[in-house]
């Protein structure tokens, strides 16, 4: 089918204990709801690879969403997306009430674009859903009325209409075995031609879950707890980058990756011999940090300095932080190494810009998960200001938390040019990027 194609994901808010209540005996009610949460996202991935694949404006790609509001969704699964939130009511009612409005004119939020010609509901649990079908439900629905995507537990994952019918969806037991059943026996009553996709497996059962293990997308789910990657950025680095890495431990669930960038002292030896994997980089850390970003395994990533020491319990403070797909992003309070009044009135004020601004640098610890790195495409390649820029676009995306638990960072620089010329310098830079004066010429006078 070439003409407008309109899908639409069914899905809730992965809150903990609203979601996949009948997993949460085997998984917990934080398990249950980070399965959700990858299951859509898994679901969300498939649809814009069925839109990448077709014409240019032929695809809309609609969330239809309840537990939370448009843009908690928005955050999470990104602004390419049109998002309406769910009718009231049960199921069918509120299947029916987004078919109709996606189908009918009269209702549509966007009357300048042409009908669809074809509509596709899915829901978000469905590991085994790929392009392929969709595009096959979409082919079927050119010499049928109704295309049904069956589901192994007797309900179904996929609907396809061209007209709205609202009684596909009227006294239908949904949660039964029987809703594939009703639904072809209400299809045969109103004389509609329906075709059927392949079986698929949708999620809601512990029994279910065997499914998911060999797959690589949700593997870390069922680990004692899902990696983190550190990543460090280093460039002759020996006096710190030890105490940096035993300070995160060799702890179960922690990948450290040390992006080296070409130092001419021990930095890569030591990083080896303390335990972390090492990877040689050309120069430039927004590039250091991006290669290792690609090769890190873990769905959690931390950049952190090699000068830079992470509070206590970091990896599952990470983990509790970004539980929220609201949150986007985050890093620690900071605490510069050093005594002075001075020193404590910096901290101060970057811990103040960094809660009320969301704006946390570098040298806080930033993470978030690799899917939102990745979706925005990692850092800039700047000689400076990686970080701020980076930050700036996660803010854009969704919240940047600032957790109250510190990091410790070296106060050499502080200590060596002084706090109120560093002050002064750091400022400057900002201003300068923001007056786009060149990354190049802001980084000389940064490191002069």
């Amino acid at each position: 089918m070439s003409g407008l194609v309109n899908l639409l994901l069914f899905t809730r808010y992965p809150r903990p204990g609203e979601v996949k209540t009948r997993l949460i005996p085997a998984l917990g009610e934080t398990g249950a709801a980070r399965l959700q949460r990858r299951l859509c996202e898994a679901v969300v991935e498939v649809a814009r690879e069925f839109r990448r694949s077709r014409p240019p404006g032929k695809t809309l790609l609609t969330v239809c969403t309840t537990g939370a509001d448009e843009q908690r969704f928005r955050s999470w699964l990104g602004p390419d997306l049109e998002y309406r939130r769910q009718a009231t009511g049960g199921l069918g009612e509120r299947m029916n009430s987004a078919a109709t409005t996606a189908l009918n004119p009269a209702d549509r939020r966007h009357r300048e674009r042409p009908r669809p010609e074809a509509l596709l509901l899915v829901g978000s649990d469905l590991p085994g859903l790929n392009s392929e079908l969709l595009h096959q439900a979409a082919t079927a629905l050119r010499d049928h009325d109704v295309v049904l995507g069956p589901a192994q537990d007797g309900g179904y994952y996929l609907i396809g209409l061209k007209e709205p019918h609202p009684r596909l969806f009227i006294d239908i037991a949904w949660g039964t075995e029987r809703v594939l059943e009703q639904t072809r026996a209400a299809g045969k009553r109103l004389g509609l031609k329906a075709a059927l996709l392949p079986p698929l497996s949708d999620i809601d059962r512990p029994e279910d879950l065997a499914e998911l293990t060999p797959d690589h997308r949700f593997a870390d789910l069922f680990q004692k707890s899902p990696r983190l990657s550190v990543i460090i950025p280093a460039l002759n680095e020996a006096a710190r980058i030890g105490a940096t890495i035993a300070a995160l431990g060799r702890t179960e669930g922690v990948e450290i990756i040390v992006a080296d960038g070409g130092s001419r002292d021990q930095t890569p030896k030591l990083a080896a011999t303390a335990g972390a994997k090492v990877l040689q980089t050309p120069p430039g850390r927004a590039r250091q940090q991006n290669l290792a970003a690609d090769l890190a395994q873990g769905p959690y990533l931390l950049f952190l300095h090699a000068d830079t020491l992470p509070p206590p319990g970091y990896q599952h403070l990470i983990r509790q932080a970004l539980d929220d797909p609201a949150t986007v992003a985050g890093a620690f309070r900071l605490n510069i190494e050093g005594k002075g009044t001075n020193l404590r009135l910096m901290e101060w004020g970057a811990n103040l810009r960094s809660r009320l601004r969301q704006l946390p640098y570098g040298d806080q610890g930033l993470f978030m998960t690799k899917r939102i790195f990745t979706e925005l495409g990692g850092f800039a390649d700047l000689p400076i200001m990686e970080d701020y820029e980076l930050v700036g676009r996660l803010r854009r995306r969704g919240r940047v938390l600032t957790l109250p638990e510190p990091v410790v960072t070296a106060g050499r620089r502080w200590q060596t040019l002084g706090v109120w010329r560093t002050f002064l310098i750091n400022q400057t830079v900002v201003i300068g990027f923001h007056a786009g004066i060149a990354p190049e010429k802001l980084a000389a006078l940064y490191r002069r």
